[in-house]
């Protein structure tokens, strides 16, 4: 290794992102039951694992290890742990909100009343959808699917969508033109 890349691993805290990593960790075999699947998902060099490492910048960018992350259109709420247990009632550690103009941090108790509202609201919000489309009415599924026939069968609803919305706009663009003079 030359002595520049050294210096830049140094100078950065992470290799040089030309090459590969060996990562070794050691811990008991409990944690490496669950933690192993996760590292190679996260470590996946495809759409699936961009999407899991994405999806962990919230944790990454927390003080603590968050219990639940709630998004909205311009809001975030980060409920954090470990949680704290005082009988059979657990308490988060605090909280986070951020919205335009607002960063608010959260006191336990706050924190425990703000995730049950959102799991509250969480809960109406999909009872109600399944409502909307009478998906109660249906028998129920497993929850396992054919991963490679769902994804495909997915993306051809999203191309045709596409496709629609491409057609739609095309002749709104033309009628931008002015009329057509011979």
């Amino acid at each position: 290794m030359s002595v520049f890349r050294r210096v830049l691993d140094r100078l950065t805290g992470f290799p040089w992102t030309s090459r590969k990593v060996t990562l070794r960790v050691s811990t008991d075999p409990r944690a490496a039951r669950f933690a192993l699947p996760l590292i190679k998902k996260l470590l996946a060099e495809d759409d699936d694992g961009e999407t899991y490492r994405t999806a962990l910048i919230d944790w990454h960018r927390a003080e603590r290890p968050p219990l639940a992350l709630y998004h909205g259109t311009t809001s975030f709420c980060r409920i954090d742990g470990p949680s704290q247990w005082v009988g059979d009632r657990p308490f988060p550690l605090g909280g986070l909100i951020l919205s335009p103009g607002v960063t608010a941090h959260l006191d336990p108790f706050e924190a425990e009343a703000l995730h049950e509202h959102m799991q509250g609201a969480v809960e109406r919000a999909i009872r109600a959808w399944l409502a909307d489309r009478s998906l109660r009415a249906h028998p129920a599924v497993p929850v396992e699917f054919d991963r490679r026939k769902a994804d495909h069968t997915a993306k051809a609803m999203i191309a045709a969508w596409a496709a629609r919305q491409e057609r739609n706009r095309r002749p709104a663009a033309d009628d931008a033109k002015g009329p057509r003079h011979v």
